[in-house]
Formats: C-alpha cells, sequence, structure tokens
C-alpha cells in the first residue's frame, strides 16, 4: 500500500484504477485473499453499519450512562415532517449517525471505522449517499474500501486517535474518508476524492477531545452528526468543481502536528473543554457519582 496521497493518485491513474479497486487488491496481497473474499469480509462490515445506523431510528436507544439516547428517534420523525430547513436527505443522515452513536454507547455493536467515538459518520454518509444516488449494496462496499484506502493513508502520516490528537483526528478522519468515499461513488476521480478530504480535514482542525465524564457520549454523539454533514456538503462542493489549495498530505501532516500541540487536557482526557464546565462537572458527579 502506497504510503501518501500523492503516490495514490498517482498508481491510481498510472493503472487506470479506482481508489476502491487499489486498496481491495492491496488487502487481497496482504492477506492472501482473492479480491472476491475480501469484498465478502467489508460486506459484512457494511451490514452491521446498516444495522446501527438504522436501529436508534425505530427505537429510542438510551445510553448506559443515561447522558444520550433518543435523538436520533426524534430526527428520523423530524425529516418526515415537511418543515426541515436542509431537507430530509440531510436531516435522516445526521439521524442515522446518531443513531450508530446511540447503539455504542447503549453497548450494541458496530463497526469502529475508524474509532469507536466516530462510528456513525461513515455508515450515515455512505448509506445516505448510496440510498440517494440509487446505488446498489456491491457499490456502498466498493465505497468502504475507498474510506478505507484514505484511511490507511491518514494512520500513516497521523493518528486517529482521541488521545492522540484530538477529536480532529477521529471525527476529521472519519468523516474525511466518508467524503472521498462519495466522490468516488458519483464518478469523481482519485484527485477528486483526495481534495474532498483535504477539505474536510482543513475545516475541522483544531477540534478538541473533551468528553463528559470520561464517556463517548457527550458531545461525540453530536460531532457525528455534524462530521456528516461537513462529509456530505464537502463531496457536492469538489463534484461541483471546487478544489484544495492546499494538498491532502499537507492537511494530514498539519493535523498531526496540531494534534501534539494540543494540551493533554483537551486529548480525550476530560480535564479540558466542555467536560469540565459547570454542566459538564455536573453531569459527570450524576453518572459516576463523584
Amino acid at each position: 500500500m502506497v504510503n501518501y496521497g500523492y503516490e495514490l493518485v498517482e498508481v491510481c491513474k498510472e493503472k487506470k484504477l479506482s481508489i476502491w479497486e487499489y486498496t481491495a487488491q492491496e488487502e487481497a496481497k496482504a492477506t492472501n485473499l482473492t479480491v472476491e473474499e475480501v469484498f465478502e469480509k467489508m460486506r459484512k462490515n457494511l451490514v452491521v453499519m446498516q444495522h446501527s445506523a438504522e436501529y436508534g431510528l425505530k427505537n429510542e436507544v438510551k445510553s448506559v450512562s443515561g447522558l444520550i439516547g433518543g435523538d436520533a428517534c426524534k430526527l428520523d420523525k423530524y425529516s418526515k415532517s415537511g418543515k426541515t430547513l436542509t431537507g430530509d436527505f440531510m436531516v435522516k443522515a445526521m439521524a442515522r449517525a446518531l443513531s450508530c452513536s446511540e447503539v455504542n454507547a447503549a453497548m450494541g455493536k458496530i463497526v469502529a471505522a475508524p474509532t469507536a467515538g466516530s462510528c456513525g459518520i461513515m455508515p450515515a454518509v455512505i448509506i445516505s449517499a448510496g440510498e440517494k444516488l440509487n446505488k446498489t449494496e456491491d457499490e456502498l462496499v466498493k465505497a468502504l474500501f475507498t474510506a478505507t484506502g484514505v484511511g490507511i493513508i491518514i494512520a500513516k502520516n497521523a493518528t486517529m486517535a482521541g488521545a492522540e490528537g484530538g477529536c480532529q483526528a477521529e471525527c476529521g478522519s472519519a468523516a474525511a474518508m466518508a467524503s472521498a468515499a462519495v466522490v468516488e461513488m458519483m464518478g469523481g476521480t482519485p484527485e477528486q476524492a483526495l481534495n474532498a478530504s483535504a477539505i474536510v480535514i482543513k475545516n475541522i482542525l483544531g477540534l478538541v477531545c473533551d468528553p463528559i465524564a470520561g464517556l463517548v457520549e457527550v458531545p461525540c454523539a453530536k460531532r457525528n452528526a455534524s462530521g456528516t454533514v461537513s462529509a456530505l456538503t464537502t463531496a457536492d462542493m469538489v463534484m461541483g468543481g471546487v478544489s484544495s489549495k492546499i494538498p491532502f498530505d499537507d492537511t494530514v501532516s498539519a493535523m498531526y502536528k496540531v494534534g501534539k500541540q494540543l494540551p493533554c487536557e483537551l486529548r480525550e482526557t476530560a480535564l479540558g473543554g466542555l467536560a469540565v464546565t459547570e454542566t459538564g462537572l455536573k453531569l459527570k458527579k450524576q453518572v459516576l457519582g463523584e
């Protein structure tokens, strides 16, 4: 597998491959499986994503702590009201992101893609875009490979852990991966896909990780919804002809450096940001009894 985004674009151009094809082929080589076999393994991830993205729309899922729950169901109902500002597509996408986060917080089964804290973004974006674009299940699996290819490069050159790089590394990476997947799903080139990833990262640069009571619930769930919106709108921006002035590899490098510059209080320790506000501390006492 290549190490940098510019190499990915070059090899895809040279071999006339999409990102998903290149990624699937590389995974097959690394695991000594056929492309068909790794494709079917990825389909299993999609099935789990579909369940976690839909379950909260029909069931008022409550987290173990009681901090979050029921919001996905509320948004799904609102998406059908005819009163939304951004339309039923965007509201339902946000609902799906919240559903995954709620299922995760309720100890349900999710795909940590790339992390449990950002588990709602990829399913919400890819499933919702696929639905809107009338894509088949196979095409959704291909989108997951596209996202994976981008994610591997981010992981090689930066971090996806909130404890190391803040929420920019978790929700930022997830949204960047998802946006690239949608661009390719829409017929965009590998270069356009990485433009989308770069724009997403630029727009989330510096986002801290400050979970209330140290739990991946508040504000994490709503950041999943926000990341979903960013991924989808950025895909449209790129398909409309907009490119990133700062290349993908540079944005990944910047994200890593910014993450290292964040104080430990803002990297998942729950010692800063929203976690130590008056309300944040009250919620912590309510949940942990401290």
